[in-house]
Order: C-alpha cells, then structure tokens, then sequence
C-alpha cells in the first residue's frame, strides 16, 4: 500500500494544479497566440526545466550525482517517442479517439508493469481502476472512427508513455538517485533529441518568421515555469507514491481540465 503523508499530499496538490494550469495557459498560447509549434515549445519547457533546476542546485537544493548518459537516455527516448506519437495520434485521430488512447495508458501499465517487474495490484484496487478507466472512457469518448495508422501510431505514444511513467520511478530506485537527480540529466538530454524531431513537425519558416510580441514571450514564459513545476513534481509524485497513483491522478486532472476549458474558452 502506498502510504501517504504530508508531503506527498503537497506534491499531489503540485502536481495537479500546475498540470491543470499549464493545459489552459497552452491553449491561449496555440488559440490565441497562434504558436501552433507544439514541438518547438516542448523544447521550451525542458530547457526551462534545467534551468529551474540549474537554479535549485545553486541554492543548494540538490547536489549533483554523476550518472552516465546511457543510463538515463532511455528515459529520454521514452518522453520524445511519447510526445511524438502522441502528436501523430492526434494528427490521425479524432480527439474522441485520441483521449481513449491515453485513458488506455493506465490499463497498459498494470500489465507491463506485473510481466516485466513482477508488480501486481489487490482486487480492489483492479475494481476501482476498472471503474475510473469506464467513467473516464464513458465521459471523454463521443464517437470512434479508427483508421490504421492512427492505431498505430496511438499504441506507440500508449507504450512511450507507459514505459516513460515507469521507468521515472525505477530509475530513481535503479540508480540510487532522488528526483531533483534524475531529472538534472534527463530535461537536457530530451532537449537535445526534440531538437532533432523539430524540423519534422513544426514549420520551420512559419516558427522563423513568427512575430514574437511581449505577450507572445510572457505566455510562453509562463508555460515554460509551469512545465517545470509539472515535470518536477511527476518524479516527486511518482518517488513517493506509485505509477498508478500518478495515472489515477491524471484522470482527475483531465476532468478539472475540461471544466476549466469550457468555462474559459467555450
């Protein structure tokens, strides 16, 4: 069972309004702003995530624990394979589509989970996941028109997802690291790899010749601290509790995150 304190609480409470915050403030960059470089902005936030973290290690948060490169770059691949094929998903997809694919993160979990690291859930917790995976599913889910290669590319960013969330929390245990660790290596490293994938989804002369105004910049910006924060408090998240905790979590996340849209954008 996972044992819940304080802290854990905060980090949840983190982690749940930063999320739900840097959701609405992406949209008025893309729907207001017209930044539609999802790719280029993700680079944005890693970058934005060493930085804070770069921060923290000078005021003494952290110290630094030398690891190798090899160990933490499949982390890294996992998160650029995720956010990848989840832009492919949604390039594919119907949006009805695409959230089932992301509610069926959770399912995959447990199973990659219990085959791979011997990790099993009690009957009631099965029961319960069961139920939130059918609400959410019921609630998100309007109308399903596959075709092929949006399958395909859905149960990629399915796996690249799964594995990302679990490998956050091994590689924690693995390495002998904290959070704050981990994530000093892996923001900068998937930084350089979505530089790679860049010229492939985003418009390199539409993100050349965009007008960067101040408000433009500021919402960026602020995008950026909060997916820090959001990145942060993941690894915090997923130390302290579970994968599944996390994932759970993300549903309630998804819920606050349609409310707030409509009540924001219509």
């Amino acid at each position: 069972m996972v044992s819940i304190n304080g802290a854990t609480v905060c980090y949840m409470t983190l982690n749940f309004v930063a999320s739900v915050a840097i959701i609405l403030v992406n949209k008025l960059v893309f729907k207001v702003h017209h930044f539609d470089f999802g790719t280029t902005l993700t680079f944005f936030h890693f970058v934005a995530t060493f930085a804070g973290l770069y921060v923290c290690k000078m005021f003494k948060l952290f110290t630094i624990k030398r690891l190798r490169c090899e160990d933490v770059l499949p982390l890294s691949c996992a998160f650029c394979g995720f956010v990848v094929f989840g832009n492919l998903s949604l390039l594919f997809n119907t949006v009805s589509v695409y959230q089932l694919m992301k509610v069926m993160t959770t399912p995959v979990i447990v199973v990659i989970q219990y085959f791979l690291y011997g990790v099993s859930l009690d009957n009631m917790l099965k029961i319960s996941l069961l139920v939130v995976c059918v609400g959410v599913i019921l609630a998100t889910v309007s109308s399903v028109n596959l075709t092929f290669i949006g399958l395909f590319y859905g149960i990629l960013a399915i796996i690249s997802a799964s594995m990302y969330q679990i490998w956050v929390g091994t590689k924690q245990k693995d390495l002998g690291v904290d959070s704050m660790q981990l994530l000093f290596y892996q923001a900068p490293i998937s930084a350089i790899l979505l530089l790679f994938v860049i010229p492939f989804f985003d418009d390199m002369s539409g993100l050349l010749s965009f007008q960067y105004t101040v408000p433009v910049v500021s919402t960026i910006v602020l995008s950026s601290v909060l997916a820090f924060l959001v990145n942060l408090s993941i690894f915090l998240v997923v130390a302290k509790t579970s994968t599944i905790t996390y994932n759970v979590l993300g549903h309630c996340k998804l819920v606050a995150v349609l409310v707030g849209g409509f009540v924001l954008f219509g």
